[in-house]
Formats: C-alpha cells, structure tokens, sequence
C-alpha cells in the first residue's frame, strides 16, 4: 500500500473547523486597515533573491539561513518571499507609487522561512501589515501604532504591550555602529560565532542575540540613545507626545533593534507574556532608506507586520469568542417531489436575501436522517418542504436552537419571516 502524502514540515492545512477564526481575524483585519484610508497590495510569493538580499541585508538570519532560494529554468535565483515590506517598495517601484506621493498601503498573505518549527513560528505563516510611503513626520509613526492598539481593542485582547525604541538617523547609526565595534571587540573572546560574524558588519544586531550567555554583556553595551543628533531626538520625543495624548502606553526598549537591516528611527514591538518565546505578535516602524536601496529615489516610509497565526493563538489563549461559520437555514426537502420543487426555492430564496446562508439537502436521505443533517449543520432553522408543501405551496419552519413552535406558512411569506426573525438583531 503506498505510503499517505503528508503536508511538508511547518506547512499546516487550514481545516473547515478552524476557517471560521481566520474569516473572522482577517475580516477584522481589513475592516480596520480600510476605515483609516489604506488601500489593499498584493504582490507576488516569489521575488527575485536580490530584492530581499539588498532591502532585508545579508547578514540577517532571514537571508543567510531562512529563505526558500531555488534557481529557475533561467539560472535566476529566486526567493519565496520571507515578509511583505520589500515586495511591497518593489511594486511601489515599479509602478511609480511613490516618487512625490503619500502612500497609505496594507497587504496580507502567506510568507515563507526555513525555521524550526515549533509553537507560533512555521514554515509557511500568515502576515498583515501596512506601509506608508511619502510621510516624514512622526505623526505617522503614531498613527502606525495607533491601527496596532485598535486591533487589539476590536479583537477584545489584553495584555498587549508596547516597547519602542530609535535607531536615529543613518548618521547618528554609524556613529553608534563605530562604538559597538570598539566595545565588544574589547569583549570579542565572550562573543558566539554569530557575534563575532556580525561584529565588523552589522554590529547592531548582536544587541537583539538570543543567547542567553550574552545578556550581561549586552545589557552593559553603550546606549544609543546617548548617541542621537538633535533631529533624531525631536522626532522620536514627537512621537512619543503623540502616543501620550492618544493614551497608548509604551515601554522604552534601548535594546530593540528588530532583526532586519533596513530600519531606521522609530522601531517597535507589541508582545504579550502568553506565548512563551513567540511573544512578538506585531513588529515595525521606520525604514526610510529602503526605497532608494532598492533603486527608487528616496522616499520616508514607515508600517509593520502582524502575525496571523500568532494573534489566533493569542484569542484562543483568552478564549475570544469567534461566531461560528453556520448556515441560517437548512432546507429538508422530503421525497422526489419536493427534491425537485427546493432546487427552485433555493435559489429563488438567494436571490431575494443575499445576505442569506442557506444550505440544502442533497443525496435524498429520510426525513429523520435530514433532520439529524440540519441540526449537525448548526443552522438555526430547518425549513422543511415536503409532498403536501409543494402541493399548498407552504414551508414548515422548525427551530433548531430555541424552543419556538413548529409553523407552517405560505411561501410568499418566507421573505417577511426571514427578514423579521433569522436576520433580527444581526
């Protein structure tokens, strides 16, 4: 017998049980990202390798150990894109969205890394975010940051919180790059492998090492606060007014450094304690050098990206009630008579409420086995067409979840009890 195929390692189905959470997070999601003016991207999965090696930087996990890369028919190296914000400047590029433009962008898709696997961190996962493009100012950066609180609000989670930080400007960033490299060169004999790789060339990123054996020396590293320019601080001090005035509460982080190259200014972190070591479920802020990295002219940008698969583990661990995916109405249709008439009231019935869900028996069965169907369903209500219905043009109406008495009207009635009762209240 010849051995089940399974789903690659990190690569999870999404089952019917579990589609009705995504529907209802992405719905959320989009509802939210549309109500303050931004407008829907979709890119591309795959991307030239190039365009995440230059905007993400080569010395990233991301880029040196995590992406798909395979070669084409071509030879060309190609990726499977790792996260949405470089796709997202390319596109921006190529199809001259930016240049002298305020651009307000979201997109949502599946992203690709060669990671373990283990709880809230896959293969394939999910990502939401937005984009903004043409703005310098902080008050943008607040804005950022303000979707991220709604989100939270609407989807009723708590224990969110916020640590934010500055990397400054490209200039203020060099400088502090310079006396990185002095101090833990003088360390170099504790650094690990990865440190000692980094050192010379993105020695920034030793500050956000996941080795517990360099927290003390980390933790003692020079502060990049010390090291702003005046323009820096003024940007940063604007957005954290803004912040106070909105009410959103936030932890300054002198240590985040998030782990990819192209941010600058503004970085930020929105984590929670319930998910163990996956405890980031939002992360973002400025990368303004991004667009002319990348062959546009420069151009400010700021946004974020959301975990998907991390935010519903988060809504099942508070037990976030999601409405169920169920139809409203069952139709039992009770002998060949009326399996003929329902496929006319069916339809009939979706073209006056299209609002309507409404599910119809198929494959025959007894009465008593499509009651057992409608009631599996979870529909409220079994409309129940049978031989004498047909001949006096009615529908028997019977509750499903309440104790309300079975009736019979006519079918010109339907629209009326559908509007009046199912569609009460929603």
């Amino acid at each position: 017998m010849a051995k089940n195929i399974q789903s690659i390692r990190g690569m999870h189905d999404i089952l019917p049980s579990q589609s009705a959470s995504w529907q209802y997070l992405e719905a959320t999601v989009r509802a939210l990202f549309n109500s303050y003016g931004y407008r829907e991207l979709r890119t591309p999965i795959i991307e030239p390798t190039e365009l995440f090696s230059r905007g993400i930087g080569e010395v990233t996990d991301i880029v040196e150990k995590e992406m798909y890369t395979f070669a084409d028919r071509n030879g060309d190296s190609l990726s499977m894109r790792p996260e949405g914000t470089a796709s997202c400047v390319r596109a921006g590029i190529q199809h001259g969205l930016l240049h002298n433009q305020q651009q307000r962008i979201w997109y949502t898709g599946a992203m690709f890394r060669h990671e373990r696997p283990q709880k809230g961190r896959y293969r394939q996962f999910y990502q939401a975010g937005i984009e903004t493009y043409g703005i310098a100012t902080p008050d943008i950066d607040a804005e950022v940051i303000a979707v991220g609180a709604r989100l939270w609000k609407q989807l009723g989670l708590n224990g969110i919180k916020l640590q934010l930080n500055t990397l400054g400007s490209d200039e203020a960033r060099q400088k502090y790059r310079d006396v990185l490299i002095d101090y833990f060169s003088a360390h170099e004999d504790q650094l690990d492998d990865d440190s000692k790789r980094r050192l010379h060339k993105n020695p920034l990123r030793i500050l956000d090492t996941k080795n517990p054996n360099l927290k003390e020396l980390v933790a003692a590293a020079p502060n990049l606060m010390d090291y702003l320019d005046d323009e820096s601080k003024q940007h940063f001090d604007g957005l954290c007014a803004r912040l106070d005035i909105m009410g959103v509460a936030y932890d300054i982080n002198p240590r985040l450094v998030r782990g990819i190259d192209y941010y600058n200014r503004t970085v930020f972190e929105w984590v929670t304690e319930e998910l163990g070591a996956q405890g980031t479920v939002c992360a973002g802020g400025r990368y303004d050098g991004l667009v002319k990295q990348l062959g546009g002219r420069a151009t400010p940008a700021c946004g974020f990206g959301i975990g998907l698969e991390r935010l519903l583990l988060l809504m099942e661990a508070q037990e976030i009630q999601i409405p169920a995916l169920t139809p409203d109405v069952y139709l039992v249709l009770a002998g060949e008579e009326a399996q003929i008439a329902g496929v006319k009231l069916a339809e009939s019935l979706r073209d006056s409420q299209v609002n309507l869900s409404l599910q119809s028996n198929v494959a025959a069965g007894s009465f008593k086995a499509q009651i057992k169907r409608a009631d599996k369903s979870g529909a409220e209500y079994a409309f129940i067409l049978g031989g004498s219905e047909v001949e006096e043009n009615t529908i028997t109406i019977k509750a499903l979840r309440s104790s309300e008495e079975q009736q019979t009207i006519p079918q010109d009635q339907l629209d009326n009890f559908i509007k009046e009762i199912i569609f009460k209240g929603k």
